[in-house]
């Protein structure tokens, strides 16, 4: 009998990492790995990586460097990289670190179970290629027990957009869709498996062509399966939010009211420059609309302060833009340069005065947060409860507005979704009592 090794996997970044260190964690579990909760125990060690930040690579490389006692300790352990930085650096992690022992892009960890095998014949592998097979078709699937209440789903990757601060067309590959009936057999096996709330994936998700009908009618189609109670989908592009899109928001009553919908600039000049197509009016226009379809939808955004150019008077655009919006959350970044992207050779902004436009933007969107929370006090809200709490008699779950919720009740309404009234909003989640317990 083949004796079981382990898998330690650590994730950085986005949604889409975390969904695809699951995948890999499975293709290597057909393969005789089990995952394990750190480093020391693994008999394999992946590091999922990120790049959209400044040095993110060079994290890695430290990170690496943490790990070099423990595979002097253990020599027989595998070191992998993965992800973003794999596909951004390839053979250089191999250069810079020998205790490195694969390297594996995001569009081929299906190939993983093969580069293990190999390794283990002390062989060291790289594999960074755009194949032209589905990687998703190669992938086993997914087991019961990785499947929780809340799951995730990639119906697109890549991404045609070439905004000129990023580096996702360049790592991740040209905008794919996966096909519509595939998609469609994959949710109802996450449903069939416990899941009540799907996420669907991708770093343009409303690009999406996998159908004829677009995101919206992927949307209304996967509303049709029984036990599915709840739909979302991150990440999206303002240029691709159509009316039929839109129309979902206030039709489909499993489309929550959440719409992470990144602008990264409120000025004109500023979007011109990051190659996004769209304008600051465009922006607040497409808002209106969404808001008109579901008028309690709660929105979040994505910002980038001090990118080349950007003066006072573009970022007071930025600040004009967040106060016209309103804003439940959005994430907020100092501008940092990406090597082989447009904008990487232009001069910055004074990386002082970034700071402050930075510290000055997070207090606004935080005070905007703080008045979404504590709008909900005293108000009735649908919580799907995940997992136990901090606290004993606790359990934790998500709002229909992707809010952080959390209740005296008992452990069975994990995996249910039970009415809350809020009683206390604190900076990052909500405290409620459970309307309806039975």
């Amino acid at each position: 009998m083949t004796e079981t090794k382990k898998l330690f996997i650590k994730s950085y970044g986005c949604q889409m990492n975390v969904y695809d260190s699951e995948r890999m964690a499975e293709a290597l579990g057909a393969a005789g790995y089990e995952s394990v909760g750190s480093a020391e125990e693994a008999d394999m060690v992946l590091l999922n990586t990120c790049h959209i930040r400044e040095k993110a690579a060079e994290k890695v490389y430290s990170d690496l460097g943490r790990l070099r006692p423990l595979k002097g300790a253990k020599p027989d352990l595998k070191i992998g990289v993965a992800g973003c930085v794999a596909q951004a650096e390839g053979e250089e992690i191999l250069r810079r670190m020998p205790l490195v022992d694969l390297v594996v892009g995001p569009q081929s960890y299906h190939r993983l179970p093969a580069m293990a095998e190999a390794v283990a014949g002390g062989a060291r592998a790289v594999d960074t290629d755009f194949p032209e097979e589905d990687k998703f078709e190669h992938l086993p699937e997914r087991p019961r027990r990785s499947i929780g209440p809340t799951a995730f789903l990639t119906v697109q990757e890549g991404c045609d957009k070439f905004c000129a601060f990023c580096v996702v067309p360049y790592t991740r590959g040209a905008e794919v869709s996966r096909p519509e009936a595939r998609l469609i057999s994959e949710a109802e096996g996450l449903v069939d498996k416990g899941a009540k709330e799907i996420t669907l994936l991708g770093q343009n998700v409303n690009a999406w062509h996998g159908g004829q009908a677009g995101l919206g009618g992927l949307i209304r189609r996967l509303a049709k399966i029984e036990g599915l109670e709840r739909i979302r989908y991150t990440t999206s592009h303002p240029n691709d939010m159509d009316d039929d899109l839109i129309a979902a928001h206030g039709e489909v009553a499993e489309l929550m009211p959440y719409l992470h919908l990144p602008v990264q600039s409120g000025s004109d000049r500023i979007l011109k420059a990051m190659a996004r197509k769209h304008t600051a009016e465009a922006y607040l226009r497409l808002v209106e609309k969404i808001r008109a379809a579901r008028p309690d939808i709660l929105l979040t955004s994505d910002f980038i302060v001090g990118f080349p150019g950007e003066t006072e008077a573009d970022f007071a655009a930025t600040l004009a833009l967040i106060e016209a919006v309103g804003y439940g959350a959005a994430f907020s970044f100092k501008y940092s340069a990406r090597p082989g992207t447009p904008a990487a050779e232009k001069p910055g902004v004074d990386p002082a005065e970034a700071d402050e436009r930075l510290q000055r933007l997070q207090a606004l969107i935080t005070r905007q947060q703080r008045a979404a929370q504590e709008a909900m006090v005293g108000r009735e809200t649908s919580v799907l409860f995940e997992k136990p709490g901090r606290m004993a008699g606790q359990i934790t779950g998500k709002s229909e507005h992707l809010q952080a919720v959390h209740a005296e009740a008992p452990e069975r309404l994990i995996g249910e979704i039970a009415r809350v009234r809020i009683t206390r909003a604190d900076p990052n989640s909500l405290a409620g009592t459970v309307v309806d317990p039975a």
